[in-house]
């Protein structure tokens, strides 16, 4: 694409610098290291810096142009310039825009909410595929084309911006993909990297204080995940959640579900948990069924009917359903069962909030014959560290004993957000505690105790392949890691 041609796109204001006006554009970045020879350059003003400043790297290293809402005072720039209103939007609108536009070839469901995401993403995609329709899949876990096999984006690519959301949409199509399933998470949404996907369905599973670091109130934090709901034809909404009472009427067609007994389009009733998973009673606009997902966790009702709900608007009939949600083998780091011949139960969980933890251990002590045991820490930084003490407190309320560690501390003190989490457990009166500060020795100190007939919850974690510390993000797997705590007891 010619520069002149995304300008006009981008309805940018194009200074013409430099011997070639209207040069080829081969890619759109905001990475300076990123760049490559045909790239343009979005200099985003940040926190911390301001991409302006790295023009001169951007055009040695191949950049044709650079996009920004204006040159700073005494910046100058040895490329062609295109201001715009809004540089973020700007970035994922070229990076559509470059890569044809894929999600308009595309039947595209987007997943946000606090909790329940990942599994009803991946449910989602299932369902779709058992309808018959060629699936890819965007998720934190990482991406799927139409072929099945699970990929992960590079380590800085951990969280994909809208030129990689754009690039995977194209692998999509090129795939012969006829659908796609996207998460879309609050950072996603208030930092445009979603924007200019064509969505068709917009899933909303719940709200709960969460990343308010970012979002500063849980107002804010609602409001930038309605984006999805105000910009999809078509909504399915958790009458369970209260905050869904504010989302009724913003999209042009809605459906709603419910996994609690409230009156809603899809329902279940008559809920079992047994040793194969759940089973219910569905009640819907195709019909009343029965339905058994083999997953543990009363919760994942609610996911699985928030998936049906959005399958079915796009063509999946009702056996489809019944047979996909019976056939589906479950989310990596999620509720994941890693197995022990010696009768040791050892989950792998992704809960990193008060309420996901609860939910978890809920869960697990109703299915458990012994001890409960949990390992869990609390992320660095100065992500929502309200929420320390109330882990802490939760944990020891619920599990016979728990196990604090780390969990992406970064910057902050270990010892500190140690510290809070015992804090939470003592002000409540508990004291079924240890603190283990390095996560290996926590999680092979936890199977340790475990007798048969117990429980281990690993949470926080999940399918997550680093442990950041400090200064270093290192290499990790918490299902191997636990695989080899029960090998060495």
């Amino acid at each position: 694409m010619r520069l002149a041609e995304l300008a006009d796109h981008l309805h940018a204001h194009l200074t013409p610098l430099g011997p070639d006006l209207n040069p080829e554009v081969t890619g759109v970045t905001h990475n300076a290291d990123w760049v490559q020879s045909g790239s343009a350059f979005v200099a985003i003003r940040g926190a911390r810096f301001d991409g302006h400043s790295f023009i001169g790297k951007v055009a040695a290293a191949g950049a044709v142009a650079v996009i920004g809402e204006g040159l700073p005072d005494g910046v100058t720039s040895p490329l062609p310039y295109l201001r715009v209103p809004g540089a973020r939007a700007a970035l994922a609108d070229a990076a559509a825009a470059l890569a044809g536009h894929p999600s308009r070839a595309l039947r595209v469901v987007g997943v946000t909410g606090t909790d329940g995401k990942t599994t009803t993403s991946w449910l989602a995609r299932h369902l779709l595929r058992a309808a018959g329709l060629r699936t890819g899949l965007l998720s934190t876990v990482g991406y799927e084309l139409p072929d099945g096999e699970l990929r992960h984006f590079p380590a800085h690519f951990t969280t994909p911006e809208a030129p990689q959301v754009q690039a995977t949409l194209a692998d999509m199509v090129r795939s012969g993909a006829d659908a796609a399933v996207l998460e879309a998470s609050s950072h996603a949404l208030a930092l445009e990297r979603v924007r200019s996907v064509a969505w068709d369905v917009a899933v909303w599973t719940h709200l709960s204080s969460e990343h308010l670091d970012f979002h500063g109130t849980l107002e804010n934090y609602f409001a930038d995940k309605r984006r999805l709901v105000e910009a999809a034809p078509f909504a399915v909404l958790n009458v369970d959640d209260p905050w869904t009472a504010q989302l009724r009427g913003v999209a042009p067609a809605e459906t709603t579900y419910s996994a609690e007994g409230q009156h809603a389009d899809w329902r279940a009733g008559n809920i079992e948990e047994r040793s194969t998973g759940l089973h219910f009673h569905v009640v819907s606009p195709l019909g009343e069924f029965d339905a058994h997902l083999p997953m543990i966790g009363r919760f994942n009702v609610a996911n699985a009917l928030a998936a049906m709900a959005a399958a079915a608007h796009l063509g999946a009939g009702r056996e489809a359903l019944a047979a996909g949600l019976a056939s589906f083998r479950g989310v990596p780091g999620r509720m994941e069962l890693v197995p022990d011949a010696r009768g040791r139960r050892v989950v792998v969980d992704f809960a990193h909030t008060p309420p996901s933890l609860e939910k978890a251990l809920g869960t697990l002590r109703t299915t458990t014959a012994g001890r409960l045991i949990v390992v869990l820490g609390s992320a660095g930084g100065p992500r929502d560290p309200g929420k320390r003490a109330p882990l802490g407190e939760v944990a020891t309320r619920l599990a016979d004993h728990a196990v604090f560690t780390e969990e992406d501390c970064r910057d902050t003190p270990l010892a500190d957000i140690l510290r809070e989490m015992e804090r939470g457990a003592r002000e409540a009166g508990h004291t079924n505690f240890q603190s283990i500060p390095d996560r290996r020795a926590a999680i092979r100190a936890a199977i340790a105790l475990a007798q048969p007939g117990d429980t281990v919850l690993l949470a926080g974690k999940g399918p997550e392949d680093t442990l950041e510390r400090a200064h270093e993000a290192l290499p990790w797997n918490e299902t191997q890691e636990a695989v080899n705590a029960l090998a060495l007891s």
